[in-house]
């Protein structure tokens, strides 16, 4: 059975320049985040529309997973939403399924940025993905933080 789970960060940055980070991830994060990522590739597309599929290589400490492989499944510059699913890495061991959502809106002078996962454990002993949470949030709070600075 599906279960879901929703992670709110309120930001500083606009909703536009931060829809611009996220969206040139495969290039930003392994410069900003290199203690999380050792490199991003495009295996598949153009790495931003629906279809890319990338390599994502975990620094080494990184907790639970070396490399995931995503697909992105929808994009939708006007809604400033983008929606992807897990295809390969450690944590489809844990996860029979693994879709994520984010989404960036206005918030006062700010914005919100929105991630919400749908997620199927592969057994009843795996733990809620309390971890991956975290680090999502960690990680838009911290991008948000190298906005401000360049």
């Amino acid at each position: 059975m599906a279960s879901t789970a929703e992670v709110l960060v309120a930001v500083k940055s606009s909703p536009d320049r931060f829809w611009e980070a996220i969206r040139s991830s495969t290039e930003l994060f392994p410069k900003v985040f290199p203690e999380q990522f050792q490199s991003i590739e495009i295996v598949e597309g153009d790495g931003r529309s629906a279809g890319t599929v990338r390599l994502l290589k975990y620094a080494k400490g990184v907790p639970l997973a070396t490399f995931a492989k995503e697909k992105i499944e929808e994009v939708d510059d006007a809604s400033k939403q983008v929606s992807y699913s897990l295809i390969d890495g450690e944590l489809v061991s844990f996860y029979k399924n693994f879709k994520a959502n984010l989404k960036v809106e206005p918030n006062g002078d700010g914005s919100q940025v929105k991630w919400c996962m749908e997620y199927e454990k592969a057994n009843a002993e795996v733990p809620d993905p309390d971890l991956v949470k975290e680090t999502a949030a960690n990680t838009f709070s911290a991008l948000d933080e190298y906005l401000a600075k360049n």
